[in-house]
């Protein structure tokens, strides 16, 4: 039978250890134990750091019984972290066999400051190489699965972490987000992902320059979220692109008289019309509580988002691919040569290139700031397909109720998030599809103005609760 503290909020958690109620240590044994029983099948860890997390598990327990000792905010609290933010003297090879062996020099920020708050490096979550796909697979770590469905993936590229979240095996885990790889994985593990809007959390360089990606948070519940963000958020000397730290409250007024847009294709996306309806069913719940939920239309276009993200990716993301295997492309898998040698040489054409991608992306951020003019937050589904198989690179696209759609970057609606990267985008749960995958809805703030996801997405919560439980969850 499933050990109930599995599923029990970080929030919860902390505060049992406050009380005197749970331990560290059995607490994080209970998380141990869970791993073991479902990483067979889901496979969301690629290492594990048991021995050296219950030694600090010790350590914060003697914390919390020393009465003149102030535990720190996530102490004694187990973390997995995504394996491409590195923990120096631990290997860093972004699920790539071009990097076997390699070893980070210093923790990335965000390690730095989950530990700094106490908190417990117990595992390191599986990535597709690079983190540059929608699902989570590779060849130096095999597949890694849905735990609400086995045949389908988690996504990607933070998979390993929503998959973990999941199946009960973490609390918490960080991610990252550069075309969706933080709000897929939650919107198809029915967890939470906050895309935080550029510079607000800090990344490690170069690639913290490219201003589509950006370091996050994933967990259960909204409080959560806020919870590790805000250990999370503010200047480093290392990411000069930071901006200056806020404190995201943790209680918020309810939704009564805001006004949220609500968009369900972004333009011409192919959606499933499940996740219209649970998409829907979300603007039904706000609109109960006193929101004015308007639907809206956007003007954008498929064709110019992978006209701009081609321009984009290709002049940064398949170049640092490149350079980091020091041109050792035969060892990438087959999806990563895909994305090297197809993005690198239409990066320099005519049609495709840096200064194009720009072009478009200031009329996309124009279009968005003009339709949400008026409006508190815009609300649209997360992903517009029901799920992704399990195993398959997706090199011939995806199929979406009935249409094929031959780019399978279109199954999810977050590439033009973070081409309007300002923005903080929420995603949280919808519901489930026929296939019990679940379905997501993110929640588009206006530039920087982090509180008011927060706001929407904990009245959501509230309103249409998806609480993890032994009665909601995964069956292992």
């Amino acid at each position: 039978m499933t050990n109930p503290l599995v599923y029990a909020s970080a929030t919860d958690v902390l505060a049992q250890f406050a009380s005197g109620q749970l331990s560290p240590v059995e607490y994080l044994t209970a998380l141990i134990d869970r791993a073991e029983k479902v990483e067979p099948t889901i496979n969301a860890f690629c290492e594990t750091l048991y021995d050296e997390a219950l030694a600090a598990a010790t350590t914060a327990q003697a914390v919390y019984a020393d009465r003149e000792a102030t535990p720190r905010p996530l102490e004694g609290l187990p973390i997995a972290t995504k394996e491409k933010h590195a923990i120096a003297g631990r290997t860093l090879t972004e699920g790539s066999l071009a990097l076997k062996g390699n070893i980070a020099l210093e923790n990335a920020p965000v390690i730095d400051r989950l530990l700094a708050a106490g908190g417990i490096i117990h595992a390191r979550t599986a990535t597709p190489e690079f983190s540059i796909a929608l699902y989570t697979q590779s060849d130096m770590w095999g597949v890694t699965r849905n735990p609400w469905n086995p045949d389908f993936t988690p996504g990607g590229s933070s998979g390993g972490a929503g998959a973990s979240l999941a199946a009960g095996s973490t609390p918490l885990a960080t991610a990252s987000d550069i075309g969706g790889s933080t709000r897929g994985p939650a919107s198809f593990t029915g967890t939470v992902g906050f895309k935080a809007p550029y510079g607000r959390i800090p990344g490690a360089g170069p690639m913290s320059m490219d201003y589509y990606r950006g370091d996050g948070v994933m967990a259960r519940t909204v409080s959560d979220a806020i919870l590790f963000a805000n250990q999370l958020i503010g200047p480093d000397p290392r990411d000069h692109a930071t901006v200056p730290a806020i404190t995201l409250p943790r209680e918020y007024d309810d939704v009564a008289g805001m006004r949220i847009a609500l968009c369900y294709r972004l333009g011409d996306y192919v959606v499933d019309p499940q996740v219209i309806v649970n998409t829907r069913a979300v603007a039904h719940a706000l609109e109960s509580a006193g929101a004015i939920v308007e639907e809206i239309e956007l003007p954008w276009r498929s064709e110019e988002i992978v006209l701009a993200s081609a321009g984009h990716f290709g002049t940064m993301m398949a170049q640092m691919v490149y350079s980091t295997v020091d041109g050792r492309v035969d060892e990438l898998t087959d999806y990563g040569r895909a994305f090297v040698e197809m993005l690198r040489p239409i990066a320099r054409t005519d049609e495709v290139n840096y200064f194009r991608s720009t072009q478009i992306e200031t009329g996309m951020q124009r279009a968005l700031a003009e339709a949400m003019t008026g409006y508190d937050a815009l609300i649209c589904p997360t992903s517009a397909s029901t799920g992704l198989p399990a195993g398959d690179t997706l090199a011939d696209g995806v199929d979406i109720d009935g249409t094929h759609v031959p780019l399978s970057l279109l199954a999810l609606m977050t590439l033009p998030f973070n081409i309007c990267n300002r923005c903080p985008v929420l995603a949280v749960p919808s519901g489930h599809a026929d296939n019990n995958v679940p379905t997501g809805v993110q929640i588009v703030g206006h530039t920087y103005d982090d509180p008011t996801v927060f706001r929407i997405g904990t009245a959501i919560e509230k309103l249409r609760p998806w609480a993890f439980s032994l009665d909601h969850s995964p069956r292992f």
